[in-house]
């Protein structure tokens, strides 16, 4: 904090053992420890308190950044959706317009289902299919679970 050479420390401590007197140099010397310390922890708390304002102001600034950033993206997804939306909408204008401008160029529709006959057997219904499990596990080999037996 001050920059006193050793030499400048003994003529103060002399100065201060005659002024005071070596009965009370004791106290007084006690004393100045505790309001010297008092104000080393005094001025590391404004220290501490200054460092947490700046990292709050920080923070403010990286907010009011990540809000400028977020509503910027939104912005901009906005103006994509709706140039999207117009590509879209003309797309379908166009293709609607080649529809109603030529049906006849539209490919026929084939009908691909299998002609039926009178002699043809109807399908089995799912109720008639009996119910078969996928998949095994063994569970028929499993000897059953034993009950405990009661002491008489």
């Amino acid at each position: 904090m001050f920059d006193f050479s050793f030499s400048e420390l003994i003529a103060i401590g002399l100065v201060a053992l005659i002024v005071i007197g070596p009965q009370r140099l004791p106290k007084v010397a006690r004393t100045a420890g505790h309001f010297l310390g008092r104000l080393q922890r005094y001025v590391s708390d404004v220290k501490s308190d200054i460092q947490r304002e700046m990292q709050l102001e920080d923070l403010k600034k990286m907010q009011q950044d990540v809000e400028r950033q977020a509503r910027e993206l939104e912005e901009s997804m906005r103006v994509q959706v709706a140039s999207v939306e117009v590509d879209l909408g003309k797309t379908v204008g166009e293709v609607k317009s080649s529809l109603a401008v030529a049906p006849e160029a539209a490919a026929p529709v084939v009908d691909l289902s299998p002609p039926l006959s009178a002699s043809a057997e109807p399908l089995p219904t799912a109720a008639a299919v009996p119910a078969t499990p996928q998949l095994a596990l063994g569970q028929e080999d499993a000897q059953p679970a034993r009950t405990p037996v009661e002491k008489a």
